[in-house]
């Protein structure tokens, strides 16, 4: 069991380097591989959440031991720290255990953050006119107002949509379900998605974003429109879908909402379901969060 949750683990964290940081092909097997090294290093003692900085360094001792060299050593590093920050972004962990592995000096990373006049310009420059435009508007809505991860975006069914309540249904990591508000206007560009023609394959009805087959967007699909979009708006910060994710949490924090809720409506703790969700009265809360999100109310209409 052990084994099977490193299994999953790092092939997210694999997905992750493809897409969202961009990294070759090279890169992200020979960090699997020195992760792989860790994993065979602990047997089925312990899962990646469990993983303390003393496990850490007795492997990296033992990599000293068999004579693998300082260029060797420095890689696994820097393929631990890239491993377990990416949990600790992912919400998975609250603190790195690699955080104080001293060489080699690799600063955290930290994804791009967009200023509300960038994600409205890059909302704004999607063509309308255009037979997927209503389609991607509505996607880069969502990112943003919702704070979804892709996978999230991708795996959105139309049943988890409640329009007139102003929330949407996400199952997350684990199977967790969480229920995160939308704002008017992600409402409104969802709303209008829904009102085209939609090419549908049988089976895919109940899927919300289908590609021009009419079979479910790629998560790879998703990442070319937001750097797309982003290069249409002349946005030229290195963008993914994960830099709308942050930003919507950073926009939301900075106009004063609570920290709890921003890491709840982020899926990073285990958060309300469904079944709870109808039997509390969230009005206040929810109004919270749309009051502090800048596309949360559209007073134009």
């Amino acid at each position: 069991m052990s084994k099977n949750n490193w299994d999953i683990h790092i092939s997210e964290y694999a997905v992750y380097l493809r897409i969202e940081r961009a990294l070759s092909q090279n890169t992200i097997i020979s960090y699997t591989s020195d992760l792989y090294k860790l994993a065979n290093f602990l047997g089925d003692e312990l899962t990646p959440l469990q993983v303390k900085l003393s496990d850490v360094t007795q492997f990296i001792e033992g990599l000293v031991k068999v004579g693998i060299s300082k260029r060797s050593q420095s890689r696994i590093i820097s393929a631990l720290k890239s491993f377990f920050a990416y949990l600790e972004i992912e919400g998975e962990i609250s603190s790195s255990p690699c955080e104080k592995l001293s060489t080699p000096k690799i600063g955290k990373y930290i994804p791009e953050v967009l200023s509300l006049e960038e994600v409205t310009a890059i909302i704004e420059s999607v063509d309308l006119s255009r037979a997927e435009g209503h389609r991607n508007r509505a996607i880069l809505e969502l990112l943003y107002s919702c704070g979804l991860r892709v996978s999230e975006l991708t795996e959105l069914r139309i049943s988890d949509l409640f329009m007139e309540e102003e929330f949407l249904r996400v199952v997350g990591k684990g199977n967790k379900q969480r229920i995160v508000p939308m704002g008017d206007y992600a409402k409104k560009a969802v709303n209008l998605y829904l009102s085209q023609n939609r090419c549908c394959k049988k089976g895919y009805e109940d899927v919300l974003f289908l590609n021009r087959r009419g079979t479910p967007l790629s998560r790879v699909m998703v990442f070319n429109i937001v750097k797309s979009q982003a290069l249409v708006a002349g946005v030229t910060k290195n963008i993914s879908p994960h830099t709308f994710r942050h930003t919507f949490a950073t926009h939301l924090l900075e106009n004063g909402a609570d920290l709890r809720a921003i890491q709840q409506l982020l899926g990073h703790e285990s958060i309300l379901t469904t079944e709870i969700y109808t039997h509390i009265n969230a009005s206040k809360w929810q109004e919270g969060i749309i009051k502090y999100h800048p596309r949360g109310n559209d007073l134009h209409h």
